[in-house]
């Protein structure tokens, strides 16, 4: 008998051992910081603003003011065209990352790119991204009018197109947190800089509100 209680006390403390060594994982995987690469252009890195202004800082700060260990990267670079994203993703994408948010396209149309050569720049991405099993989320553009029709809607399908083929989350438009029924406010000057191109702090800060609760989608993909 005295061995029967011994046997049932032994089990007992290796069941709440295992639950207490499942909870403890649990909490340290949950504790584990997150990291994201936000992989851009000027829009990305925070062009005309100063530090804390910017798109990735003030990303930050929201997430964690929503409760989230997470450090996004600034992988943004004034300038940049779907094609000098390209070339340094693979680089980009340390050990440590396992999401990315990529926004690019925006040096494409300034320069008229061909819709398709922006296309295999962003697919190429993606495929690297793929390779990795890297989460993520995709942010669209949209064509000016000035291309013509056909330009414009070669180029606007791009992002919604290769987000359902690669399986990556999606937002339409960077700016979409400013816009106000798929338009810049009238008061434009209240959310973009000078040159009509940048958003200003109050801007980004928009901006932030909106594409947030897409990341926090993109980092519940990178616990899964």
């Amino acid at each position: 008998m005295f061995a029967d209680v011994t046997y049932g006390v032994v089990r007992l403390c290796s069941k709440v051992a295992l639950v207490l060594w499942a909870v403890s994982a649990s909490v340290s995987a949950q504790a584990e910081t997150v990291h994201v690469l936000a992989l851009g252009d000027s829009l990305t890195q925070g062009y005309g603003l100063l530090d804390g202004e910017g798109f990735v800082p003030q990303l930050n700060d929201w997430l964690k003011d929503h409760g989230h260990d997470v450090r996004v990267v600034n992988g943004g670079v004034s300038g940049d065209t779907t094609a000098g994203g390209l070339s340094r993703v693979e680089w980009s994408l340390t050990p440590e990352i396992r999401g990315m948010i990529v926004t690019l396209g925006g040096n494409d149309l300034l320069r008229g790119i061909d819709p398709a050569t922006s296309r295999a720049n962003i697919e190429g991405i993606l495929k690297v991204a793929q390779a990795r099993d890297i989460e993520v989320l995709l942010i669209g553009m949209t064509a000016p009018g000035n291309y013509g029709a056909d330009y414009k809607a070669a180029f606007d399908a791009i992002y919604p197109e290769l987000a359902a083929s690669y399986g990556t989350l999606y937002l339409n438009s960077f700016f979409a947190g400013v816009m106000q029924d798929g338009q810049m406010p009238s008061d434009v000057n209240s959310v973009m800089q000078a040159d009509g191109i940048h958003p200003n702090p109050e801007g980004v800060k928009k901006i932030v509100a909106a594409i947030g609760p897409k990341v926090e989608e993109l980092i519940d993909l990178m616990r899964q």
